[in-house]
């Protein structure tokens, strides 16, 4: 028998430490009920992009705890709300694997399609990637929209993407996810309409002989134009930040990446430790674009800390692919700060979808730094299970700067050293040195003589080099 379940949405309360007019201007451009925003231009194909108003979910339960999969209901409810729609109810169906032709048990669609009448519900999202069959078998059994989970992720992307790279990355992965969904206006354009009518087949007749075909077929080519060229561009803006890395690494700049699980608050964790004045919402995917601010140690050394997008259970593979080249931000990086939300209620299966995506983009190999944020929020028992199965994780709030510092001490303590300790005495005139070494090295101790400072340092070979006349 399905479960079903209620699900109540609630209003999110923004946590506004900084973005604030970014943030506003996000909020006026919500959605209001009743408007498509369906795409009519570039191909004229039917690939709608989401009018989500009053919508009814629907997930299959293949493996775990009933409460694994109402989890993810919840998180798709999330992810419905933060795309602008209204979450009406909810479905899960107990099943071995979902059904190959409708996702759902075919004897179940007639209840999904009672439970959507009676609610007046216009869209049913489904929770995982149906293929192009199961979205039409559904739809024309239901009659209304059907969207699958890598549909609406797309949408919240192409909502909350803002800079040039980041509305690319977007589009090549919108782009990839309708190449194999083409479908022409509704039957008139259907696929097998074309050819010359000869021979009193399927294939043909008065009436048939239209441009179906060649309709699907332009809008194929050109779409793989424009896949081609988007390509290109990330390609390009991925050049260019491989160079800014470059000269981070010939400075010697160690590189801190925030990452984590979607809303686990990673941008707000960025402003706590560099007053980055990043955008802030209690909402899913709220950061697209990566932010990158300098920090100092307590002993002098300048690092990088990078804001990257959030991550989420079966995140869609278009999407990795696409934001890659901002990934790697986190593949280069000589720590990571992984954040988990400690109020989750399954913060076991964050840290386990993240390390999964983690590892796609070859950033495993990494030192990691496990930070379990919104301590305030989570109860007692919760944190000390957490303590027990993260003995070494660092235990913070972002929102009232509980642990912040102890996480900056975690850091500084992680941060890769130089590789060449000497003992120099530096001239009083040759401060433009001394300012290089607490830029690029490490200051281990300081003396102040009749001749110039004496200093014993931690630099890289290079500045080494350099310091090499002056060494006592």
């Amino acid at each position: 028998m399905p479960r079903r379940r209620l699900l109540r949405t609630e209003l999110f309360e923004p946590d506004v430490t900084g973005g604030e007019l970014e943030l506003e201007e996000r909020h006026s451009l919500r959605r209001v009920a009743g408007l498509s925003t369906e795409l009519t231009d570039v191909t004229e194909v039917e690939y709608r992009q989401l009018r989500l108003e009053r919508v009814v979910l629907v997930g299959v339960w293949t493996e775990g705890s009933v409460s694994d999969a109402e989890n993810s209901l919840v998180e798709l409810a999330a992810l419905a709300e933060t795309a602008g729609s209204e979450v009406l109810e909810g479905l899960i169906q107990r099943r071995g694997r979902p059904d190959p032709a409708t996702f759902i048990g075919r004897g179940k669609v007639g209840e999904l399609r009672d439970v959507v009448l009676s609610t007046g519900a216009d869209t049913v999202i489904c929770d995982g990637e149906l293929s192009p069959s199961q979205l039409r078998n559904l739809e024309q059994q239901i009659k209304v929209k059907v969207v699958d989970r890598t549909a609406l992720i797309l949408d919240i992307f192409a909502q909350h993407a803002k800079s040039k790279e980041g509305k690319a990355q977007v589009e090549l992965a919108q782009l990839q996810y309708l190449l194999p969904r083409l479908r022409g206006w509704g039957e008139s354009l259907s696929r097998q309409s074309g050819g010359s009518g000869r021979g009193g087949g399927a294939g043909g007749g008065v009436g048939l002989r239209g441009p179906g075909e060649t309709k699907l077929e332009t809008d194929r080519r050109r779409i793989n134009t424009r896949i081609a060229r988007l390509r290109r561009e990330i390609k390009a803006m991925r050049t260019v930040r491989q160079t800014k890395r470059s000269r981070r690494a010939r400075n010697g700049v160690p590189a801190v990446a925030i990452a984590g699980y979607t809303n686990a608050g990673k941008s707000s964790l960025l402003n706590r430790l560099t007053s980055a004045g990043v955008l802030v919402e209690d909402a899913l995917f709220a950061t697209l674009d990566p932010t990158t601010r300098r920090a100092a140690a307590e002993d002098g050394r300048v690092y990088t800390l990078s804001d990257t997008v959030g991550f989420v259970r079966h995140l869609p593979h278009h999407i990795v692919e696409a934001f890659r080249s901002t990934l790697e931000e986190v593949a280069q990086a000589d720590l990571v700060v992984h954040v988990l939300d400690g109020a989750h209620p399954d913060p076991e299966g964050q840290v386990s979808a993240v390390r999964e995506v983690l590892a796609e983009v070859g950033a495993d190999r990494i030192g990691e730094l496990l930070v379990v944020n919104k301590v305030d929020a989570a109860d007692e028992e919760t944190l000390l299970r957490l303590k027990r199965t993260w003995p070494d994780a660092v235990l913070v709030s972002a929102r009232s700067g509980l642990g912040i510092d102890e996480l900056r001490q975690a850091i500084e303590q992680r941060l890769p050293r130089p590789a060449v300790e000497l003992q120099v005495l530096l001239p009083y005139d040759r401060g433009d040195l001394v300012a290089r070494i607490h830029r690029k090295g490490q200051v281990l101790s300081t003396r102040h003589t009749d001749d110039g400072t004496e200093l014993r340092v931690r630099v890289d070979e290079q500045l080494a080099a350099e310091l090499g006349p002056f060494q006592g």
